[in-house]
């Protein structure tokens, strides 16, 4: 990969005529947009939402030309605009896609009920698309997501860089080689929480909607970072970043971390529609997701697997394995995963990263399988970038992210309706409580529909 992103001109002006005479098409991630070929064979790459983890995705893409940045928040990016001076700036996503045709692909960081807008706008304009995690802010625009990138043929790749790491795919080899003989059951867990409210950066106040009306600030363009959301008046605690804990928002903390702890399970376990899911959950509103919760999905057997039970908790933690030593830690700092087996236990970090057997004997003894995964370069953003540049799928392709973040939504409902509800994947609905499908989809307001 190193070898393909420091390609001088001529190399790649070289390699690329002989391509030419041995094919009749040229693939478009060969040339720029508007049909050139960019110098030294980088993608020129445009940045939507920089504030944040935008900026750390942007740095982390820095092989290629940045050529275009947006933001509705002047001040939250400014850092971002700095750094890259040579990069036209905008306001407005639509008026970057529809002005600028040299952007190859597109990394999107903004709130996550604006992913899915900006994501299809950008697909439908040709473009590769890097979109942060969750991938969207409902089931239904998971799906039409995924069904989008189908048919344009774009790159895609969703920011779980847990999925790129060597520790998820030992994990995955080893279970699949039998290491703890069949699983009926996993247990995955957060650490951490919004609460207590107003006490952490990501924490909206007292956890309600407030009543008091501070004036926008000059540097925000508040109408388009509410974008596809029901008006509501500017407020700090929305943003900067602070919007997840809203239901209007964000998806909560099962859509920042569950998202990426659940990929471990979701890969491994070869998951595909529950047959229900049923959420419990504490200090309940609807303006803010739960302080804690906890989520039970029930899978049916599936490619030689078992049924699973799979339990979520946020904010607690699951009983600790009689086979973990006292002396060990459960998980990491953040959170983790461990897996119940007929054969013994195997346990694993918030990424996937660090598994182990348990106990510790039993990790000593182990004979590691041949690898069977193709494995990444480790940084997730140049993983997508190679991906592009070879024609092939990246690691969270979304036909794969899509399902993940399928499965963080179906918790987000039960959590709401806080019963036990059936799933109908194939059909998209809930036969058990037909009122809980009203939370598949959100309404749009006027301009900003799918």
């Amino acid at each position: 990969m190193q070898n393909k992103t420091t390609m001088n001109r001529r190399n790649f002006l070289c390699s690329s005529a002989l391509s030419a005479a041995a094919f009749t098409i040229v693939p478009r991630y060969v040339l720029g947009a508007d049909g050139s070929t960019p110098p030294s064979g980088k993608l020129n790459i445009a940045g939507i939402g920089i504030g944040g983890m935008g900026a750390h995705n942007l740095q982390n893409m820095e092989t290629e030309n940045i050529v275009a940045l947006c933001d509705v928040d002047d001040q939250y990016a400014a850092k971002t605009f700095e750094k890259y001076p040579k990069a036209k700036r905008y306001r407005d996503y639509r008026k970057m896609l529809d002005e600028q045709k040299d952007i190859d692909a597109v990394l999107i960081a903004t709130p996550d009920h604006t992913h899915a807008v900006i994501t299809l706008a950008a697909m439908r304009a040709g473009k590769h698309v890097y979109c942060q995690k969750p991938l969207t802010h409902t089931i239904h625009e998971a799906r039409l997501v995924a069904k989008v990138a189908k048919e344009t043929g774009v790159i895609t790749q969703m920011g779980n860089q847990g999925r790129s790491g060597e520790g998820v795919r030992l994990l995955c080899e080893w279970l699949w080689a039998g290491a703890i003989g069949e699983i009926r059951e996993v247990d995955a867990w957060s650490n951490e929480t919004y609460y207590p409210w107003g006490k952490a950066w990501w924490s909206p106040g007292n956890g309600r909607k407030p009543t008091d009306k501070p004036p926008v600030p000059a540097t925000l363009d508040w109408d388009l970072w509410l974008g596809p959301a029901k008006q509501r008046d500017y407020h700090p605690c929305y943003h900067p970043g602070c919007w997840r804990p809203w239901w209007d928002f964000g998806c909560g903390w099962m859509g920042d971390r569950g998202v990426h702890t659940l990929d471990a399970v979701f890969w491994a376990m070869r998951l595909g529609h529950p047959t229900s899911i049923e959420g419990t959950v504490t200090d309940f509103n609807e303006d803010t997701h739960p302080v804690a919760s906890i989520v039970r999905y029930r899978y049916p057997a599936r490619e030689g697997m078992p049924p699973l039970k799979l339990t979520w908790y946020e904010g607690l933690q699951p009983a600790r394995p009689d086979e973990l030593e006292q002396n060990r830690k459960m998980g990491d700092a953040e959170g983790g995963v461990i897996f119940r087996g007929d054969k013994g236990a195997l346990m694993c970090g918030t990424y996937g990263n660090s598994p182990q057997l348990l106990p510790y004997t039993a990790m000593q003894a182990y004979k590691k399988p041949p690898q069977t995964l193709p494995r990444v370069n480790g940084i997730h953003e140049q993983g997508w970038i190679e991906a592009i540049k070879q024609g092939k799928q990246a690691s969270s392709d979304f036909s794969i992210s899509s399902r993940l973040t399928e499965l963080v939504h179906l918790g987000n409902v039960a959590k709401r309706m806080q019963t036990r509800l059936t799933w109908d994947g194939e059909q998209m609905k809930f036969p058990s409580h037909p009122e809980a499908d009203q939370y598949l989809t959100k309404e749009y307001r006027k301009g900003w529909e799918l």
